[in-house]
């Protein structure tokens, strides 16, 4: 937990989840910078939307202006409501949005934490745009070195006025005016993709989830080389994404159970768009803690590594010790992962057995299981 000066006030943030680099905190320069613009601005009735406010920072601190606050990830929410008991804050889930709906009210500001994808940042202007006020004005924050010249492109698509701020602790601002009127635009991707002996199918997915462009390699090197046995009958794809995987497992067995689960609800609602829905459940979720112990035949995953610009593998270790808790025993867990990761090293301590069952150049594939 860390300490943060505002306003002659003091708010303590940690990070959810739980970190072990000391050096890591729940805030940015440039989150900093955005308060001091608020300041300037001296704000009174003015209604707010935060955007990609990971931790509550922005959240906690601006919590009198009531701002309506975008949620996409579960990890998220739950971070949010952990800073604002930390901090004794009154949080209200009616303030709570998705980043799909649109907004119930007109806003006067809208703030974004600008993120790593691009998609996202464009499904955040496109879902922004049309319910900011027409005198309405939004705050884009970033570090200077994450600094893209498609952030300046994509922000001129929606606004006619795009100013860039002088340098403040290594970051800056975009101050977005005088929105442009452009026709709707629905943000989904269509990727083709051939699955053995399947045939091509066209899976959608909506601007910001991973991978936008194609299926990602390691996830095709694990359809690749999964087989299934006949007593696989409850089975799981954890950190589904579109939920290419557990389309694989649907189209190799039709009457199979599957369940999928992914922090990020455009992933879960993009996965709803690719898949049969008898027998398929879909989880918004960042942990298993409330599936059943010793339940699941079989779980696969690409599990990620990557959040927003940090690399960091604890939020994935973490599920690895979930996963043993509700696997049954003799079921397996599957996971392909870059070969730098070296994930061997901490499976072993989750499981009793762990092999390398395929691995090229760049992955690798595990079965993992309990005795």
């Amino acid at each position: 937990m860390k300490l943060f000066r505002h306003n002659d006030l003091d708010y303590k943030f940690a990070r959810y989840p739980k970190t072990s680099n000391r050096s890591l905190r729940a805030w940015s320069a440039a989150e900093e910078y955005v308060l001091q613009k608020i300041e300037e601005l001296e704000l009174s009735s003015e209604k707010i939307v935060i955007y990609n406010d990971r931790f509550g920072f922005l959240s906690c601190i601006l919590n009198e202006h009531m701002p309506l606050v975008m949620v996409h990830r579960k990890s998220q929410q739950r971070s949010i409501e952990q800073n604002m008991n930390l901090n004794k804050l009154e949080w209200d889930r009616e303030r709570q949005f998705s980043p799909l709906p649109e907004l119930p009210e007109k806003v006067d500001v809208g703030i974004i934490n600008i993120p790593k994808t691009m998609d996202l940042f464009e499904l955040y202007l496109n879902h922004l745009s049309r319910s900011l006020s027409e005198q309405g004005m939004v705050i884009c924050s970033f570090m200077t070195k994450y600094f893209s010249p498609q952030m300046l492109s994509i922000a001129g698509e929606y606004f006619e006025d795009v100013e860039q701020s002088l340098a403040r602790k290594k970051s800056r601002l975009l101050i977005l005016k005088n929105k442009t009127e452009r026709p709707a635009k629905k943000l989904i991707h269509t990727i083709p993709f051939a699955f053995e002996g399947e045939g091509k199918e066209e899976l959608q997915q909506y601007f910001g989830v991973f991978s936008s462009g194609n299926i990602d390699y390691a996830t095709q090197f694990l359809i690749e080389h999964l087989t299934l046995k006949d007593d696989d009958k409850k089975m799981m794809d954890l950190a589904s994404g579109n939920g290419v995987i557990a389309r694989a497992i649907q189209l190799k067995d039709p009457e199979a159970e599957i369940h999928l689960m992914d922090d990020s609800i455009l992933a879960v609602e993009s996965s709803k768009l690719n898949l049969d829905l008898a027998n398929t459940n879909f989880h918004w979720d960042d942990t298993l803690k409330d599936f059943e112990v010793n339940s699941f035949d079989l779980v696969v995953s690409n599990p990620p590594f990557h959040f927003g610009n940090e690399t960091n593998i604890e939020v994935s270790l973490g599920l690895f010790q979930e996963v043993a808790n509700i696997l049954k025993p003799g079921g397996r867990f599957i996971c392909v992962a870059n070969r730098h990761l070296n994930y061997k090293t901490h499976l072993v301590k989750n499981f009793s057995k762990v092999k390398i069952i395929n691995q090229n150049k760049k992955y690798v594939l595990y079965e993992c299981k309990l005795t």
